[in-house]
């Protein structure tokens, strides 16, 4: 036990954190916290994409549980919910259209519509971790999601700024600018946000189960509404959707043992090769966004993102593929690569890859046991439509271009699609030190890399480890926060980085939430550049 603390939890709304820590005052444990918080999050912070019908990853780690093969390793689980590939045909008719959104500098292609939507999985996931892990029946899980729902969740000036940013997407259709935009202007800061259709579903959820969304009349509404409109979901493929409950990733870094998600999770296999590389170079030695640690982590994201081109174009099971992509072999090229372009060797030409959706939210929670749960979920941008009078919204996944290369519509019915999204936990001598996970598309990786660093090699302690300014290489293009200083700017363009200087902290870098237990305490930690919010529960 740590203290009198029930537990503690940082996300990126305060209403969201505050429904996490309502179950951790009754008594609830992680799982409950976090489940309540996620269905919060649906209301509190749907500008950024996240909704009922998406999908998202967790990791949930159990000290009180011990794995069989290893009595001195905590039970690990990762619950993989993200999007399935719809069975329904794509005709010509099909409701999936593009539609630009102004981001100021650029505009930027989003694609949404019915067919835009993959089955969605967060329903099931949640549910199933509450299954097997949760102390609280189901409707009280829910309680503060419908309170947020019926009396309406405040909007933030970060969010009501994203909002604005997609109205085009808000406002699609009649239905959606009717929810999201009652006043004929979407919801602006301070104002409540009311959503009584989904407050009815969500009671009725706690009453039935997730049968309601996946065999019952919700998944009914989805369907016919699916049918009617052009959209691909069919009734076979809600009532066969799975939730994959699979082992973690399992690396060593500097003593630690660092637990990663694995497919459908990207991130994590990327995660764990980036800190494979990292793990090459004493960066204690370095000082904190100097010039050489910045070419250091520069140097790792580019070749990571070399490497990602491999992992993508390998076939077989994915424990098999991951063994290779980790083993000795694979890295140690890439180890040798590194120490030449920190040398000054030239550098290859970086891979271009597609702009994902940042739309992504954490939750990382740890209770008074030492129970400690990472989930991150999304569901896209949102795609533009309500199913019915259930105040249901939809993803558009199939509408990302990132996780389409190959073009749209391509993959077969029921394949898992992939997604970056990679919560994740740090274990010291088999216990839980840290849990973390972050949104932000390619960005999220960097964050999560950059925070182990900072806590790991550096010592920093958490909150400064996650205020810490950022860097991120993609697309041969260096972007580098405010805090670094302007001098390291100008001497990285003079050893040849295309260098783009921030002013500020900024939501592109990524929004890593975490907690930790350090010294005998829980402590959590929010970032600010999406709203990073915590409650203490004592």
């Amino acid at each position: 036990m740590y203290g009198t603390l029930k537990g503690v939890i940082a996300c990126g709304d305060p209403q969201t954190a505050a429904a996490g820590a309502a179950m951790l005052k009754v008594g609830g444990n992680a799982v409950d916290a976090a489940i309540a918080a996620s269905f919060a999050s649906f209301i509190a912070e749907v500008a950024l994409g996240v909704n009922v019908g998406g999908g998202g990853i967790a990791l949930v780690v159990d000290p009180q549980a011990k794995q069989e093969e290893d009595p001195c390793s905590p039970q690990a689980t990762v619950y993989d919910f993200f999007s399935s590939m719809p069975s329904g045909r794509l005709s010509r008719d099909a409701d999936f259209r593009k539609t630009m959104v102004d981001f100021g500098p650029e505009q930027q292609p989003f694609y949404i519509g019915r067919a835009s939507a993959a089955v969605p999985g967060v329903v099931a996931g949640l549910c199933t971790m509450a299954q097997a892990h949760g102390t609280l029946p189901l409707a009280k899980l829910l309680q503060p999601a419908v309170r947020l729902a019926r009396k309406g969740a405040v909007l933030s000036e970060a969010l009501a700024y994203v909002m604005d940013i997609l109205t085009p997407i808000f406002t699609d259709t009649p239905q959606s600018a009717a929810m999201f935009a009652p006043t004929g202007r979407v919801y602006q800061a301070g104002e409540r946000m009311i959503l009584p259709a989904l407050a009815e579903t969500l009671e009725r959820l706690g009453r039935e189960g997730p049968d309601l969304f996946y065999t019952g009349t919700i998944a009914q509404a989805i369907v016919q509404d699916q049918a009617s409109h052009g959209g691909l979901i069919t009734a076979d493929d809600l009532a066969s959707y799975q939730v994959r409950q699979v082992p973690p990733i399992r690396l060593n870094y500097r003593g630690y043992t660092i637990l990663l998600p694995p497919p459908a999770s990207s991130g994590g296999v990327l995660i764990a090769f980036a800190l494979k590389l990292l793990e090459t170079v004493d960066v204690a030695s370095l000082t904190p966004a100097s010039i050489e640690h910045i070419r250091l982590l520069a140097e790792v994201m580019r070749l990571t993102n070399l490497a990602r081109s491999s992992w993508e174009a390998s076939q077989g099971p994915d424990d098999q593929r991951i063994r290779q992509f980790l083993g000795a072999q694979h890295i140690a090229s890439y180890r040798h690569q590194l120490l030449a372009l920190l040398k000054g060797q030239a550098p290859p030409v970086s891979p271009e890859f597609e702009m994902g959706s940042s739309n992504t939210t954490h939750i990382s929670v740890v209770d008074s046991h030492g129970m400690v749960v990472s989930v991150t979920t999304s569901a896209g941008e949102y795609a533009g439509f309500v199913v019915g009078d259930t105040g249901v919204c939809l993803n558009n996944i199939l509408g990302e271009i990132d996780l389409h290369p190959h073009g749209f519509h391509r993959q077969p019915p029921g394949a898992r699609l992939t997604t970056m999204m990679s919560p994740a936990v740090v274990l010291r001598e088999g216990k839980p030190v840290l849990a973390l996970g972050s949104g932000g598309s390619n960005r999220l990786r960097s964050a999560i890399l950059q925070v182990i660093s900072n806590v790991i090699d550096f010592g920093m302690p958490l909150a400064e480890a996650i205020d810490a300014p950022r860097a991120h290489f993609e697309s041969d293009l260096l972007q580098i926060e405010g805090g670094i200083p302007n001098p390291v700017a100008r001497e990285l363009e003079r050893k040849g980085y295309a260098v783009n200087h921030w002013p500020d902290r900024n939501m592109f870098f990524g929004g890593t939430h975490a907690v930790a237990q350090q010294n005998g305490k829980l402590i959590a930690s929010g970032d600010r550049r999406r709203g990073g919010s915590v409650v203490v529960v004592d």
